[in-house]
């Protein structure tokens, strides 16, 4: 297969990161257009949508070191529009969405596949996007670009926190926390394998959507601080069999009292905005359960295919909160770091 360019286009519309800790750090550039080499795809990306980790990389304070004025966030979807002479796995007019970790195919992650889109990596938020056919996946056909663009991070993360452990039956209870992201995908995919969902908000109107989407039970933890033991008498003094947590030092306690005998607690949140770092857990609680504590970071290649498979098979959509467009980059950012959104925030790449 011969190399194909874009047609029509010497030049893309980008943004950089050029410098971190203030959102004025994030800026347009127009830069030429990339060319592929042998086994790259060329994308004309259509929606990013926005993660925690890209507020985080933003303010420095990201696990991994970021690149030098590398172009922001990981998560976004497009359209195949030039190929490299060798590549096999694509073909121009297929939609596709980027890997997380572009480099981790299957199996464990390891450190010389520590790489990312947005952070170590060039990433999505450009109107065309440079990629080895061997970092990105198919879209399941009845996605929009904004929904496709919400898989990656939080889609992925949520997928093996269902499914990556322990088998789940139908009938067990998961515990969701919250109405971020990876909580919302939680839901829907527990939904989908036939199991019961306990969630947590302290929001009246977020219960209603929790409700909406599949929620079995909405605990306020306002209300209700010793959300724990309520989820402990909602299933008979049972306990949830599975819990994502996805606050961490914040949340854990409750969490580990809400625990069934044998439950998986998937910790995916170390640290919290107020600063607390430490996951602490007393005695009291962890005495009282035999609980597996999983600690996972996203997933890989075959996990995002697996979780495109299901979503597929059952029509799944995920949810979106707000799309902003190109030129509205900056307000798509605090609008993410400064309200509570309920769904994914979309950047709509005209």
């Amino acid at each position: 297969m011969s190399t194909q360019t874009a047609p029509g286009r010497t030049t893309m519309r980008c943004y950089r990161l050029e410098k971190g800790g203030h959102l004025d750090g994030i800026v347009p550039r127009e830069e030429p257009m990339p060319t592929p080499k042998p086994t790259d795809i060329l994308v004309r990306v259509h929606a990013v949508s926005l993660n925690r980790r890209d507020a985080l990389i933003l303010h420095g304070r990201y696990p991994l070191p970021s690149a030098p004025d590398v172009i922001p966030i990981s998560d976004g979807a497009g359209e195949v529009v030039a190929v490299g002479a060798e590549v096999t796995r694509f073909q121009v007019g297929d939609r596709i969405v980027g890997g997380y970790w572009p480099r981790w195919h299957d199996g464990r992650l390891r450190p010389e596949l520590l790489d990312q889109p947005g952070c170590t990596l060039d990433g999505m938020l450009t109107e065309y996007a440079l990629l080895d056919q061997q970092w990105a996946v198919h879209v399941p056909g009845h996605l929009s670009w904004a929904e496709a663009a919400t898989l990656p991070c939080a889609g992925v993360t949520a997928w093996n926190s269902i499914v990556g452990g322990e088998p789940l039956r139908p009938g067990q209870t998961v515990l969701t926390l919250g109405t971020g992201s990876v909580s919302l995908f939680a839901l829907q995919f527990a939904k989908m394998l036939g199991c019961r969902v306990i969630s947590t908000t302290s929001s009246e109107i977020k219960a209603g959507r929790l409700k909406a989407l599949g929620a079995d039970h909405v605990i306020n933890y306002i209300d209700t601080p010793e959300w724990g033991q309520a989820v402990r008498e909602l299933t008979e003094g049972r306990g949830a069999d599975l819990i994502v947590e996805t606050n961490g030092p914040t949340t854990i306690e409750q969490s580990v009292r809400a625990a069934a005998l044998y439950a998986q607690i998937v910790l995916l949140a170390v640290s919290a905005p107020t600063g607390r770092s430490r996951i602490e857990i007393s005695g009291e609680a962890y005495g009282s359960t035999l609980a597996t504590i999983r600690r996972i970071f996203a997933g890989n290649r075959a996990d995002h295919e697996a979780m495109n498979q299901a979503i597929s098979a059952h029509h799944l959509r995920p949810v979106i909160d707000r799309v902003f467009g190109f030129a509205e980059t900056h307000d798509a950012f605090t609008y993410y770091l400064d309200s509570k959104p309920f769904g994914k925030v979309i950047i709509r790449i005209d």
